[in-house]
């Protein structure tokens, strides 16, 4: 059975997975008593398999003359046709929402964005929420094994920076395998257990912090798959206070390195004090909230109102979860930021999480954004440059693999930002042509491209994405594909190199 599912194309086993994944939300209907919800998800479940079946024996054996173009484009179809088979149910079910409004949401889940068109969160059925944030964690893990196993090999998404410093292997890779079919299934097998352990650990963890199993396995696969999905309107309204925002807070490192998922069975952790995402990390995440806390501070002392230790704390940690966050691009709020606030008065600038967004997390992690790692190229490139100021005629130091990085690591991730950047602007552009002003079209077109939903309402609390209409969620889809592909797969797609013999 395995061998002939292996004659399958990619994207038909990835239709294949999604349809039996349907059972979960299905069961979870049962449980519940709902047998038309339940019976909703089963029916469609059962068509969109009998359909993966009849492509898959239709195209089964079927050897593509260029597999890098073909896995190529099996990302490209992922993103763009499958969320119309995974909103199915969804649209059967909520009358309201018609099938592009269901096309967004399924498309935000399965790009980790997490823009949801729900103003309430009790206004759906439990199962639905579970099927949002199912989708969200199975997109979480294709970007993985996807990044490991095609973006790697081709020198995309932030790895052009690692093998212009460190070299590439040639696209064979740590297991010896140059094609990219027994590539994709070494590092499924491999990244899979890991996925679903450190899932279900942080699940566990949340459920013995006071939430429900539900919420709990909700929050948990938000948090692993960084896409900020909550079914009770975020962890401000879960139960399991700050002692699950601190559980979150660890599993969240996995969305800074890479390495994390790849190590975590070794248990050798000492590349931690070497990664340079991780300690660009820890700049942002206690800077940021020192920052912060100071300004809140002064202003407290000055209008003379809390100063305890308790409220103090209360302040800082806010500001850590929330910074952590949104560089993560998950967009959780922590229950003590708005303590932050409240404790000086002080409203925080939203284009602060604005920055954390674009920032973003690890390459070949579940996190959008730039990365860090180019972010940290481009630090080391102007480091440099402001030596020079002072010492025009001095040698940079630090070894071949630091001189890479100020040179030919910098000159990659600036073309990548400067791309990054006219993406933003074209979308912006194209909100602006549907009538929405300057800030809303700043917020949502960085919260689109980023993958990070939440942080469209932090320059304008009132902003929803059902504001915006057919046309902006049209074209929030395009800036959410253009930001979870990357724009330089996008290219690679149409290099001739890749459409040759």
């Amino acid at each position: 059975m395995i061998a002939h599912l292996r004659n399958y194309p990619l994207f038909v086993l990835i239709m294949m997975i999604s349809a039996l994944s349907m059972l979960v939300p299905a069961v979870h209907a049962a449980k519940l008593g709902d047998l038309r919800v339940m019976q909703m998800f089963l029916s469609y479940s059962l068509f969109i398999l009998i359909i993966s079946v009849i492509f898959g024996l239709a195209l089964m054996n079927r050897i593509p003359r260029i597999s890098a173009r073909s896995h190529l484009i099996t990302i490209f179809l992922v993103y763009t046709l499958l969320p119309f088979f995974l909103a199915m149910p969804f649209t059967a079910l909520i009358p309201s929402i018609g099938p592009m409004q269901g096309y967004f949401e399924m498309l935000s889940s399965l790009t980790t964005t997490g823009a949801s068109l729900i103003s309430d969160p009790f206004s759906i059925a439990e199962p639905l929420h579970l099927w949002r944030a199912l989708v969200a964690w199975m997109g979480g893990f294709f970007v993985l094994v996807i990044a490991l196993s095609i973006m790697e090999p081709l020198n995309l998404g932030g790895f052009e920076i690692r093998s212009t410093v460190l070299g590439s292997d040639g696209g064979i890779g740590p297991f010896g395998a140059a094609d990219p079919a027994e590539r994709i299934e070494k590092y499924a097998i491999k990244i899979g257990p890991v996925y679903v352990a450190v899932t279900f650990a942080l699940m566990v963890l949340l459920f013995l912090s006071g939430d429900r199993a539900y919420v709990a396995s909700i929050h948990a696969m938000s948090i692993i798959s960084t896409s900020g999905i909550s079914p009770v309107g975020g962890v401000v309204n879960s139960a399991s206070g700050r002692l699950g925002e601190m559980f979150m807070v660890v599993f969240l490192l996995l969305a800074v390195s890479n390495r994390g998922f790849q190590n975590i069975n070794s248990g050798n952790w000492r590349w931690i004090k070497r990664d340079v995402e991780v300690r660009l990390m820890l700049i942002a995440v206690f800077g940021v909230p020192l920052m912060l806390f100071m300004r809140h501070w002064i202003a407290s002392f000055e209008v003379s109102t809390q100063q305890d230790v308790a409220a103090a704390f209360a302040a800082f940690w806010g500001s850590v979860f929330t910074v952590m966050s949104f560089l993560t691009t998950t967009g959780f709020e922590s229950a003590d930021w708005q303590a932050a606030q409240n404790w000086s008065g002080l409203h925080t600038p939203g284009v602060i999480f604005l920055a954390l967004a674009v920032m973003g997390g690890g390459v070949a992690t579940t996190a959008g954004g730039v990365k860090l790692l180019r972010i940290y190229a481009l630090y080391k490139h102007g480091l440099r440059e402001m030596e020079r100021l002072v010492h025009p005629s001095s040698v940079g130091g630090a070894g071949m693999a630091a001189r890479r990085f100020r040179r030919e690591g910098a000159f990659m991730a600036w073309i990548f930002f400067m791309l990054f950047l006219i993406g933003i602007a074209s979308i912006m552009l194209a909100l602006s042509f549907g009538g929405i002003n300057f800030e809303d079209a700043i917020a949502l077109s960085i919260a689109a491209v980023t993958n990070t939903g939440p942080v469209a309402s932090m320059l304008d609390l009132g902003l929803g994405y059902t504001d915006v209409g057919t046309y902006g969620q049209i074209v929030l889809c395009v800036g959410m594909v253009f930001g979870r592909v990357e724009v330089l797969a996008l290219i690679a797609l149409f290099n001739p190199n890749y459409w040759r013999r």
